[in-house]
């Protein structure tokens, strides 16, 4: 990991600071939605149980997005309050993204809990991201912001970035481990930055242009979170593997046993020696890995040098992006808070 700066200790506190400020807005607008599809949506925000009763166990996830968007606009010269509605919009279409991945991917829990489709079947899942991706467009274009419209160009700019990356997130289950259809670790690189890092960089990127900053220092902070997502996409696919279950919900090994295509495994494999030929041999039959198998896997992906491969990957990518943050002219209080939140972000027993 990259050096830790100073003030790591004050990111709980800004984050709570962010959802002070943002709840209340993300409480109005979903508020406007069918009833039906509230009670999805405060499910799948941690707020209720299945039943609709409001539930305190709840888990509301850290509120990274809502922060960032929140210093994007103070680490630019303006009130935090400005990027109220890119928070609200933004934490809408994360929420309508996990919606329909956990669909698309089969994942059964979501945040140690019945994610939204099996608690309530596929089609009102669906149903339910649908009206949450209206509803981020619409609170976008309703504010009352005289840089409304830019931020909703902005967003409609990640969106398509958002399907791009997913599309070809699916299309790599197809594709086979080896020989000239592989998956290139640069061509993962930017399906991670499209389907991860685009929404993280939109939300630094709206909070800044809600908070009236030019054109090119909301594009810098749009590429720092960018290159953050890629760092959080390497962490997210190390812990797949070799995660701790209570932490991460999911067995030892998840993404061997589905077999999925992730950065550890692609490096091990662009490896040359004996553990990624065993390795490829383990992986070319279709289907799954169970047991032995997985765990053997894990051992292989380790000894090919996939493990430090992703390490390091994860580590460039926060550098780069703590870089780019130098790279503007942004308030000092608030661009230290950035600096910290990157890195806290990352520190998740990885």
């Amino acid at each position: 990991m990259a050096t830790v700066p100073e003030g790591l200790d004050r990111v709980p506190g800004v984050l709570a600071r962010s959802r002070e400020l943002v709840r209340p807005a993300l409480v109005e607008a979903v508020g406007q939605l069918h009833p039906w599809i509230g009670e999805m949506t405060a499910y799948a925000l941690g707020w209720s149980d299945a039943a609709g009763t409001p539930d305190p166990a709840g888990s509301e996830g850290k509120g990274v997005r809502q922060a960032l968007a929140v210093l994007g606009a103070e680490a630019v010269g303006a009130d935090g309050g400005a990027a109220v509605a890119g928070a609200v919009a933004t934490e809408l279409v994360h929420t309508f993204s996990l919606l329909h991945d956990d669909i698309m991917d089969g994942d059964v829990l979501r945040r140690q809990r019945p994610a939204v489709w099996r608690a309530y079947g596929t089609g009102p899942a669906v149903l339910a991201g649908d009206a949450l991706l209206a509803l981020a467009v619409q609170t976008l274009a309703e504010a009352s912001s005289p840089w409304a419209a830019t931020a909703v160009r902005h967003l409609c700019g990640t969106l398509n970035a958002l399907v791009r990356g997913q599309a070809d997130d699916l299309r790599f289950e197809q594709r086979p481990w080896s020989g000239s259809g592989a998956v290139a670790l640069e061509q993962y690189r930017l399906m991670a930055e499209e389907k991860t890092g685009a929404l993280l960089g939109c939300a630094i990127g709206l909070g800044a242009v809600l908070g009236g900053a030019p054109a090119g220092t909301a594009a810098v902070l749009d590429r720092a979170g960018r290159h953050l997502g890629v760092a959080f996409q390497a962490v997210d696919d190390l812990l797949g593997i070799w995660g701790d279950p209570a932490v991460t919900g999911k067995p030892v090994h998840s993404d061997l046993r589905q077999c999925k295509k992730t950065y550890p495994v692609l490096a091990a494999l662009a490896a040359d020696g004996t553990a990624a030929r065993e390795l490829a041999g383990l992986l070319a039959p279709s289907g799954r890995l169970h047991g032995t198998a997985a765990a053997r896997a894990a051992v292989l992906v380790e000894e090919a040098g996939g493990r430090a491969a992703t390490r390091a990957e994860a580590r460039r990518h926060l550098d780069i992006a703590r870089s780019s943050l130098r790279e503007a002219s942004l308030a000092p209080g608030a661009a230290g808070d950035l600096d910290a939140l990157f890195t806290y972000v990352l520190d998740r027993s990885w």
